[in-house]
């Protein structure tokens, strides 16, 4: 059964930076390392939104607009996913979640995706 634990969200000034953690277990190491894994976000409201996903040879893709602000790697030794985001604004604050898949090839889409942290809130004023 695989879990993912999401930590490093907290309230964090407008143009200030964050780190976002996800730990997998249930995973071999192997299997970790050849799953695409994602980045999404909800604010309240609003639909669930990718922010950035990751292959499994760290081919990397992003929502066009957070590209510059954004970044995604993994740490496929320690089953860890990360996000850092830089000059943060209000509009990035909600839940951040972090998903993987079940095969290496990656989606932009929430659907596609059968296993989830339980979220981790940013707010940024």
């Amino acid at each position: 059964h695989v879990q993912l634990v999401e930590s490093g969200g907290g309230s964090v000034q407008a143009g200030g930076s964050l780190r976002l953690s996800c730990v997998a277990s249930g995973y071999v190491a192997a299997t970790f390392s050849g799953r695409c894994l994602g980045w999404f976000r909800q604010a309240p409201g609003k639909e669930r939104e990718v922010v950035a996903v990751i292959g499994p040879k760290s081919g990397l893709r992003y929502i066009l607009s957070l590209k510059d602000r954004f970044n995604i790697s993994r740490d496929n030794a320690k089953s860890t996913l990360f996000l850092d985001g830089h000059n943060l604004r209000p509009e990035d604050g909600g839940t951040y979640y972090c998903a993987a898949r079940a095969e290496a090839d990656c989606s932009m889409t929430p659907v596609f995706y059968p296993s989830w942290g339980q979220g981790t809130q940013v707010t940024v004023s």
